[in-house]
């Protein structure tokens, strides 16, 4: 499989050449200098392929192109919209870039509480605060009719948070939420966020996916005439926030996903700590039911605490997913499809803070060490899948010997 790194273009703090010695080949960026919506110039592209060269890289991947808000929420303007992102895919295929990972998340990009959590070993991790987050909802956000978001036992649990919270706590998630992780391309104030929610007032689950089949249906038939394949990536975390829904959550989400545009360039960017956030999402059986629409997979897993709407970034190898059956299921597709079919490419994703990056600035959820750790465990995973895999079609030496008599 092809190993990538995400890179987030000339202001990175991880410079092409680090990434270069981790051993990825491919590099996974956006042109996120341009407003969200408007067109890639072809020159503007070229200019980031000749960037990643010089490193001795290829740009393989886009993660992303963002899908405007006009196009999310449905409104009137984005027929205009849906255009310039057609005409981006058409000059990201002129320039020989063949994969696009996206998203549909409302409003919000994905979202964490906590950007330096301590673990036991001394590093840090992101994390995902359920009682946080519905206090900031409840009491510094003050989203109307947001009590009818959480439960009586979620209220209580949030009262409690934000009575032991230190107003710098408070400040912190509320900064932490709403200033925008890295590859989103919003952040807000309270007021601004409070006018983003409005504009989604009355969504539904059915409405939202009404809004991406419209775009899926205009924009697939660009993406397979141009050669471009599309690759959605679900909802972080994956389950509806601040009253507004999400669609691209479960094995069911998926499925509809494929099934609304059943086109070879319509696939999946089979995010593992994301689904894997749900106990109700079988990251396996996923990677085997969607197999040959897995273009992109960012391997990575979660542990979910006590509250099971609470959850941390865990190790790699080690979270409430099994990484070994994801990477197995990948490889045997990949085995499938052959040299000629399209390829499966992956990538390290939210790395712990180790060691040097403890020390050094890093986009969140973006160091150099901790990513490179969780990419050579990944590299080993695979390896050892590719060695079981090869022994299994070998016929057995001493049964080889009885049949044949030697």
């Amino acid at each position: 499989m092809e190993k990538t790194w995400r890179w987030y273009g000339p202001a990175d703090s991880v410079t092409l050449s680090q990434v270069r010695q981790t051993d990825a080949t491919g590099v996974v960026t956006a042109l996120h200098h341009i407003a969200n919506g408007e067109v890639w110039s072809v020159d503007e592209i070229r200019k980031r392929q000749r960037e990643c060269a010089d490193a001795g890289l290829t740009w393989s991947i886009v993660e992303s192109v963002p899908v405007h808000e006009d196009i999310r929420r449905g409104a009137p303007g984005r027929d205009g919209w849906i255009d310039k992102y057609c005409q981006t895919l058409r000059h990201l295929a002129e320039c020989g870039i063949d994969m696009v990972c996206y998203n549909f998340m409302p409003a919000l990009d994905w979202t964490r509480t906590d950007l330096d959590w301590p673990l036991p070993n001394g590093g840090t991790a992101l994390r995902f605060d359920a009682d946080a987050v519905a206090a900031f909802d409840m009491w510094v956000l003050e989203r109307e009719g947001a009590e009818a978001s959480y439960s009586p036992a979620r209220l209580e649990s949030a009262r409690a948070w934000l009575d032991a919270a230190s107003q710098d706590e408070v400040d912190r998630v509320t900064t932490t939420l709403l200033a925008g992780l890295p590859g989103a391309e919003e952040s807000y104030s309270v007021e601004e966020f409070r006018d983003a929610l409005a504009a989604y007032a009355g969504q539904t689950h059915e409405s939202m996916r009404d809004n991406l089949a419209y775009f899926l249906e205009r924009v697939i038939p660009v993406a397979e005439e141009v050669g471009v394949r599309m690759a959605i990536h679900p909802d972080d975390p994956p389950f509806d926030l601040f009253g507004i829904p999400r669609v691209v959550s479960t094995m069911e989400d998926a499925q509809w996903i494929l099934d609304a545009v059943p086109s070879p360039a319509n696939g999946l960017t089979l995010c593992v700590g994301s689904y894997g956030v749900r106990a109700d999402n079988d990251v396996v059986e996923m990677a085997r039911r969607f197999a040959d629409r897995i273009y992109f997979s960012h391997l990575r897993s979660t542990r979910r605490e006590e509250d099971p709407d609470s959850f941390h970034e865990a190790v790699h190898i080690d979270g409430d997913i099994d990484i070994v059956g994801v990477v197995r299921a990948l490889v045997v597709e990949e085995r499938r499809r052959g040299a000629d079919g399209p390829r499966i490419s992956i990538r390290s994703d939210h790395g712990h803070r180790i060691l040097d990056d403890l020390t050094r600035d890093s986009a969140p959820g973006y160091p150099l060490i901790g990513r490179m750790k969780g990419l050579a465990e990944v590299r080993g995973v695979e390896l050892a899948v590719n060695h079981a895999l090869d022994a299994a079609s070998e016929p057995d030496p001493a049964i080889h010997a009885q049949q044949t008599g030697r």
